[in-house]
């Protein structure tokens, strides 16, 4: 069985059925190919070239957003600089790329095909912010006080160099000391200092974060590893302190940006996360462990308790990490309108919250980008009140629905690695309860099903131990049966 093409086959199908495109037109190829030059610069922009900007992504991550940079100030604050792709200056708003864009609204990630919401010549090459290539940007300023609060704050145009594209895994291991710095790094003059000066900047921001009462979390994401044609393993993502640095930035950056749109008095697409949708069952799952949560949702609570709770049992934290965050429901995006406030994201603790550091890779962000735009040259505003309500509404949307294709696939892959071991039995966590279905998840392999009989009296949180009795690899489907013990 050829693996990689029945994952391909699964992903394309499963696009459709979502009512996502897997192709770009022919209109859209020819607008691409129409593009000779990257992005020209203008007279807005200040010239940042020569600051020790770099990359740090994907070992594979070829659409590169953003930058960043850290200056120390005489006082003992850190200026950080955020700088984002300026995506608009070659994708035009309602051009036939744009269109594109527009209907699928994000890249979407398979392990058999990705799916990019721009054309790769745009975004792995004359858009993306790729090593010793001079690029137009957006830079967010802010300055970080050693207690992570922020001081002054700015958004400007300006042209960027990348000076070192770096992967996570090997910056993160270099920071925690396990390996000498990497190759580009080392070849930079003044690059390993300035990443560690980033590197403390970043755990200020995420300490007076989590002060507030951010949430953090520890969940079991396994992709499928593909060698050659056939799917060999599934890998957990976990995070470590380089995916920390550039979270924390970015999170600073995207609520410098919303709050920047809001001084300016335009609108703009806030991301955000309400209140758990089932805090009852949550406050439930803390009583279980011993501990006490309010009745109402309260933030700093719940993010003191999953403190205590990875202290006391870092083995099992990841399991209750998955069954809050499933109790807590999704996110979606709102408009703010001069004059209105929204509510903020629940799980960041922050009120002010917009996606605007992945353009090449959301379509929200390329929405902030031109608004920013505006702000910055006093333009007229590129969408009216009621164009990103109705944006808003579809990018929630097709954001679930891209978020169900890279599920379903996974799924399928792990369907896969499944399919001769039905009868096996496995401990398992219940991650969904409703009245659609009973989800588990395995603890190992860590793979998500169906719980299809024994359901009864269970809910989220709950350990039990369950039998594989059915796969479907072109549905993705995986169904157990619980197992009563004793």
């Amino acid at each position: 069985m050829n693996h990689y093409y029945d994952l391909r086959a699964i992903a394309r199908r499963a696009m459709i059925e979502r009512g996502l495109l897997p192709d770009f037109e022919p209109a859209v190829l020819a607008e691409v190919g129409a593009i000779h030059t990257p992005p020209s610069e203008d007279g807005l922009l200040r010239d940042l070239r020569g600051l020790l900007w770099a990359s740090i992504d994907n070992d594979d991550s070829l659409d590169l957003d953003q930058l960043s940079v850290a200056q120390p100030l005489p006082d003992g604050t850190v200026k950080i600089l955020v700088a984002i792709a300026d995506v608009d200056s070659l994708v035009k708003k309602s051009s036939h790329i744009d269109n594109h864009a527009r209907h699928n609204t994000t890249s979407v990630y398979t392990a058999a095909q990705v799916f990019p919401m721009l054309p790769s010549r745009l975004s792995t090459d004359l858009t993306t912010l790729g090593e010793s290539k001079d690029r137009p940007s957006f830079v967010v300023e802010m300055t970080v006080d050693a207690d992570g609060s922020l001081g002054e704050t700015d958004i400007y145009r300006a042209t960027v160099c990348n000076k070192a594209t770096l992967a996570y895994n090997s910056v993160a291991a270099w920071l925690d000391g396990n390996v000498p710095a990497p190759e580009r790094v080392a070849r930079v003059p003044g690059l390993d200092e300035n990443l560690r000066i980033q590197d403390r900047a970043a755990k200020a921001l995420k300490k007076l974060r989590h002060q507030h009462g951010a949430l953090e979390f520890q969940t079991i994401e396994a992709r499928a590893i593909l060698k050659g044609d056939a799917v060999t393993d599934l890998r957990v993502d976990e995070k470590n302190r380089a995916k920390e640095l550039i979270e924390d930035f970015m999170i600073a950056a995207n609520g410098v940006t919303a709050r920047f749109l809001h001084a300016k008095g335009l609108p703009s697409l806030r991301r955000v996360v309400r209140t758990p949708e089932r805090w009852p069952r949550i406050v439930d799952l803390a009583a279980k462990l011993g501990e006490r949560l309010p009745v109402q949702p309260d933030a700093r609570a719940l993010e003191a308790f999953l403190e205590k709770r990875r202290q006391a049992d870092p083995v099992r934290f990841a399991d209750l990490s998955l069954s809050i965050v499933k109790l807590m429901g999704s996110g979606e995006y709102v408009v703010e309108t001069p004059g209105q406030q929204v509510v903020g994201h629940f799980g960041l603790a922050v009120r002010d919250y917009t996606h605007s550091t992945a353009p090449n890779r959301r379509f929200p962000d390329l929405i902030t980008q031109r608004m920013l735009k505006a702000a910055i040259a006093g333009n007229g505003i590129p969408y009216e009140t009621t164009e990103l309500n109705e944006l808003a509404r579809h990018c929630t949307e097709m954001e679930n629905n891209a978020a169900k294709v890279e599920r379903q696939v996974r799924k399928s892959a792990a369907a896969l690695m499944l399919a001769a071991r039905i009868g096996e039995r496995f401990d398992a966590i219940v991650t969904g309860a409703s009245e659609k279905g009973t989800w588990v998840r395995a603890i190992k392999p860590p793979v998500e099903g169906k719980l299809a009989h024994g359901f009864e009296r269970v809910d989220v949180g709950d350990r039990i131990q369950v039998e594989l009795i059915h796969t479907d690899i072109e549905r993705g489907f995986i169904d157990f049966k619980r197992v009563l013990l004793g």
